[in-house]
């Protein structure tokens, strides 16, 4: 190229040219040139180089003011003064005349080549440091859409020269060190894809908030893709298993999770875009189908394995054709940098009232007084270590958002602007709450904690915590499996790193509560339902043409990303074993549940799935499971039956039961007749809750019997040693699910003794139990370390 050259084609680019047209442009040339051939589609377009920037900043003595300006900063000149100072000179500063011409010459090939006069264009900045592993400079400088002309584009490339001195970027090339002078700015024109007319946003090749490797997280909203990276609405959220991408017979979109998506981007009249309200339709319609979310997974794939490192990419949807296109991809410059098998975890300690809840970002909890924000104002306004509160954040938040303790916003999802930079700068953040601004006052102390699950809290106060670490690679092996009891399929990716094996208990009432909220009976016969309730049912069956058909896939998409955060290691599914109280709290449930003196040893469990009043919601159940292990083809699944009271209960059950499934031995029943259950499962799994409560008569929720509800009884123990003999005599595994192992040593090396398979417990207590388990297998003698390889 000729060394005076001021634009490139895309064509002539590649990821070798990020001194000469910056990250964003060297990587666009990048996927035009190497990526196409696989059928990524990328909208053409051309750079102007670091050397056109370079030639404006030598005009006139612009690079000799600037560098003085500078100066004054280090000297305690205030940043606002001296950054306002710099791009009015820059602004003030013409484009040098050939830098204009052979930018109007790139648009008018682009012209051409897409067949209009003046098309509409982005023209996007991309400074020479951008999207280095060690920095991100991504959304620093400005971005114009919907740029139409030869006369316009050239005032948009002069505004994207003076935005590379915008306050924040100043401020962010201090703390990282870099020469405001070294760093030049290359601009990026693009046609434009007509997003405003179907919708846009971001895909990860990992899921960001654990750093989970097997996903790819895809975020989406209507309109332009500037409201998902600015946080201005709350997306559609789906997930990809990126194993199931291989094979075409499968679905891998294991999370369909729709968006309130309230605003949307779109073009305005003569250029530029304005925001508007969205329709109650497409609020509550999905932006992507899976076939289109399985085609944006296996492009980001493409594009991760062609660079090599996890990748973060924004996309776009032609609302007039359908196509999709990338029109961005940078290395995901977070997670992917974090190394090591170290485990650092927090844990509340303490108790506050909860005052409001989003989207948990990151795993830490923060504390200070609340700072309520409408607008990003200076530093001296912002004590250090406070909670900063506010709508939503963008880029001009940044020097704010270093200083602050935790950060908590109304809107945005999980890449959001605030999302992203809380996990760079490695803050704690709750967004998406909704009304943290109407909620959180001036000055009042609160505890901001993400260690809870996928949703984050804010507490009244300082709520007491404790941080602790341990080294995962220390940990020792065990001939006696250590699993892990999951109930949230949101916070499943958190524990991909615990060297589990596998999923002991998977709760399936638990996702039913909170992902369906809706009572199966009711999709099934609505017409038993009150108008009101009715209405409500309609609600959160919108966009599903069969209401039975939102349960099921609710339902089997939970269950799918559990299954896929352990896979291959088995996954042991519960079947439903909510109570009758707490079905009918189900949305929808009061006329389907009777009202039992004892709900806890009344109509639940097995007797429920053959009974008329639950046979249809059963077979919903299983028609979820069946989905998970066919269509999604996660055949780590194990089905387990909870509280099956005879043999002929087992049989009536299991008459729809084509596959391994496993028995709760949570009665005395179970234990006295194990060899007829043994007969019909192929496992048994002890629930010992339930069994310490019914082998001793004692309630275990009653305040007034707690001393007296004891695991380690000798009548609950006698029973769990015989269970075990008799299940292996018959070649059955057994395992146990509960509490007790994490609280008390004794009772896992009893367990350990007795010669237990397995031991499933709280992902937060699987340190301990390994290691407790560890020391038990020492002291007893029942396996070596060789037999359990």
């Amino acid at each position: 190229m000729s060394p005076n050259r001021r634009v490139v084609p895309f064509t002539g680019l590649g990821r070798s040219d990020v001194g000469l047209v910056g990250g964003k442009n060297a990587s666009l040339g990048e996927m035009v040139t190497r990526l196409a051939p696989s059928g990524i589609k990328v909208p053409d377009g051309f750079a102007t180089t670091a050397d056109a920037y370079r030639e404006l900043l030598g005009t006139g003595g612009l690079r000799r003011r600037t560098a003085d300006r500078l100066a004054a900063l280090h000297e305690g000149a205030p940043l606002s003064e001296v950054g306002t100072a710099i791009r009015a000179d820059i602004l003030a500063t013409p484009l040098p005349p050939a830098l204009a011409e052979e930018i109007g010459e790139g648009y008018a090939r682009l012209a051409h080549e897409a067949g209009r006069a003046d098309p509409d264009v982005a023209v996007r900045s991309s400074a020479t440091a951008e999207d280095l592993p060690e920095a991100s400079f991504a959304g620093q400088q400005e971005t114009f859409l919907n740029v139409s002309g030869r006369q316009a584009l050239l005032e948009a490339c002069h505004h994207c020269y003076a935005s590379l001195f915008t306050d924040r970027a100043i401020d962010y090339r201090e703390r990282m060190h870099f020469d405001h002078l070294a760093v030049a700015l290359s601009v990026g024109v693009q046609l434009m894809v007509r997003s405003d007319l179907g919708g846009a946003g971001v895909a990860f090749t990992l899921d960001t908030e654990t750093g989970f490797p097997g996903a790819v997280v895809v975020d989406a909203a209507w309109g332009l893709g500037e409201s998902v990276v600015s946080g201005q609405v709350d997306p559609d959220e789906y997930v990809a298993f990126k194993p199931l991408l291989e094979d075409p017979a499968r679905n891998p979109v294991i999370r369909a999770e729709t968006g309130r998506k309230a605003r949307k981007v779109v073009y305005a009249e003569g250029g530029s875009t304005r925001t508007v309200d969205t329709t109650p339709a497409e609020q509550a319609a999905r932006v992507l189908d899976d076939a289109e979310v399985r085609q944006l997974a296996e492009w980001a794939v493409t594009v991760e394995k062609h660079y090599g490192a996890p990748m973060d990419v924004e996309w776009a949807k032609d609302g007039r054709t359908g196509e999709i296109f990338l029109v961005q991809a940078r290395p995901e410059t977070v997670r992917s940098r974090r190394h090591g098998t170290v485990l650092r975890r927090y844990r509340l300690t303490g108790t506050g009232e909860r005052l409001v809840t989003g989207i948990a970002v990151g795993e830490a909890v923060g504390a200070g007084p609340v700072c309520s924000l409408a607008e990003p104002v200076g530093l001296e306004r912002f004590p250090n270590g406070s909670v900063l509160v506010t709508p939503v954040t963008d880029p001009d938040w940044e020097p704010l958002m270093k200083r602050a303790a935790a950060i908590v916003t109304d809107h945005g999802g999980r890449t959001s602007h605030a999302a992203i930079v809380s996990r760079e700068l490695g803050v704690p953040a709750v967004v998406g709450t909704g009304d943290a601004t109407a909620v959180l006052t001036e000055g009042r102390p609160v505890t901001v904690s993400c260690a809870e699950g996928a949703q984050g809290h804010v507490y009244a106060g300082l709520v007491d915590h404790e941080v602790t670490e341990v080294d995962l690679a220390d940990l020792p092996r065990t001939r006696t499996r250590v699993m892990l009891n999951l109930a949230d399929p949101a916070a499943a990716f958190r524990w991909w790193q615990l060297p589990a094996d596998g999923v002991g208990l998977a709760r399936m009432e638990f996702m039913v509560a909170h992902q369906v909220k809706v009572h199966p009976m009711a999709l099934v016969h609505p017409e038993r339902l009150v108008r009101y309730v009715r209405r409500q049912v309609d609600r959160f069956t919108e966009g599903y043409a069969d209401p039975a058909e939102y349960f099921t896939d609710r339902l089997a998409r939970g269950i799918a990303t559990i299954a896929a955060s352990r896979r291959p290691a088995p996954v042991i599914l519960r079947t439903s074993d909510f109570k009758t109280n707490e079905y009918a709290k189900l949305v929808g449930g009061g006329p389907f549940e009777p009202a039992e003196a004892n709900p806890m040893i009344g109509w639940r469990g097995a007797s429920r799935y053959y009974s008329d009043g639950y046979r249809d919601g059963f077979a919903l159940e299983c028609r979820a499971i069946s989905r998970v292990r066919q269509e999604f083809g996660l055949t780590n699944v194990v089905v387990m039956i909870p509280f099956c009271r005879t043999p002929h209960e087992a049989d009536r059950v299991l008459e729809v039961m084509a596959q391994e499934v496993y028995v709760m031995a949570e009665i005395p029943a179970n234990i006295l007749l194990a060899e007829e259950f043994a007969e019909r499962f192929d496992g048994f799994s002890i629930g010992s809750n339930d069994l310490t409560q019914l082998t001793l008569g004692v309630d275990r929720d009653s305040a007034e019997l707690a001393h007296l509800f004891d695991e380690n009884n000798r009548a609950v123990t006698r029973s769990i040693e015989n269970l075990i003999a008799v299940a292996h005599t018959a070649g059955r595994p057994v395992g146990l699910c509960g509490q007790r192992p994490s609280d008390d040593p004794d009772f896992a090396a009893f367990l350990v003794r007795a010669g237990i398979d397995s031991l499933s417990v709280a992902p937060d207590s699987f340190v301990a139990v390994k290691q407790h388990v560890a020391a038990a297998e020492r002291e007893f003698a029942t396996g070596t370390l060789e037999d359990a390889a």
